[in-house]
């Protein structure tokens, strides 16, 4: 067999890694639940490895390698697509996220990152990370930025966003930052690039209680959802799991207020925090 190419890294290459699978894949002859079968994973994770939503890690790098007989090509391979300038437990989902159609999210206790502007996450970068140096700060910062860029297309992805009136009212900076913020969201609503329900606390006890959560649908791969922690997440492509998500979701939006109440809302507790008012 021949060998094959390794990859450019100043490509894409967690494209480029799903095609060579592909191929590889349909030279051994093998489905892909097939061959997630002998990987003991799902045929739909086979799936978006090869349509580029996913990341390969080395562990399955080395597998493929054994099974499809590739040389040793998936796990040279596998560091180059593992270079991300995000953290290591979140650079997956945000290069996952930069292919979905649709981001659908809960915030439970901060303004999520695809609406934060950079002061809003240079503050919450040096929260989680009070002893960080200055340099580490601003090139997480710059990673967020680079993620909020998403939004420069005019209609893709489509953005619902659930806040918590918590994350609202939580001063993350100052109060200017938070003001800046909270304009941010209510332009990127205004401009019809963001839809944006404020869940308020008169709700009362709801259905994600014990915390956020990030839906995404693909063109051509099935649905995720992302589950965050402190210093860590997971993707997960369980159907039962992302079908119970997407309900937990729907729960949410019923629950929060309208887009128009929910703007309104917003821009008064902006002006609010530029007034210098206890909200």
């Amino acid at each position: 067999m021949t060998r094959p190419k390794d990859l450019d890294p100043s490509s894409n290459p967690r494209a480029l890694l799903g095609a060579e699978l592909r191929h590889a894949r349909e030279r051994a002859g093998l489905s892909q639940d097939e061959l997630g079968r002998r990987l003991f994973v799902s045929g739909s994770f086979i799936g978006q490895l090869e349509a580029g939503t996913r990341r390969m890690q080395p562990d399955h790098a080395a597998m493929f390698d054994e099974v499809l007989g590739t040389n040793g090509f998936f796990t040279r391979n596998c560091k180059a697509a593992a270079k991300s300038r995000h953290p290591e437990h979140f650079a997956e989902v945000a290069e996952t996220e930069a292919e979905a159609t649709a981001i659908r999210q809960y915030g439970a206790l901060l303004i999520p990152g695809l609406l934060q502007t950079a002061a809003y996450a240079r503050a919450v970068n040096r929260a989680y990370a009070p002893t960080a140096q200055e340099e580490t700060i601003n090139e997480w910062v710059e990673g967020r930025m680079a993620r909020t860029r998403l939004l420069d297309h005019p209609t893709k992805p489509l953005l619902w966003t659930v806040l918590d009136e918590a994350a609202l009212r939580r001063v993350t900076g100052d109060r200017a930052v938070m003001a800046e913020a909270l304009r941010h969201i209510a332009d990127l609503i205004r401009r019809g690039r963001a839809i944006v329900q404020v869940l308020p606390f008169g709700a009362g006890a709801h259905a994600a209680m014990s915390g956020s959560l990030k839906l995404m649908d693909f063109e051509d791969a099935p649905p995720l959802v992302y589950f965050e922690g402190p210093g860590t997440g997971r993707l997960e492509d369980d159907p039962a799991t992302v079908a119970r998500m997407k309900f937990t979701f729907e729960l949410l939006a019923a629950a929060a207020l309208s887009p128009e109440k929910s703007l309104a809302l917003i821009e008064e507790i902006a002006q609010d925090y530029d007034h210098e008012e206890q909200p």
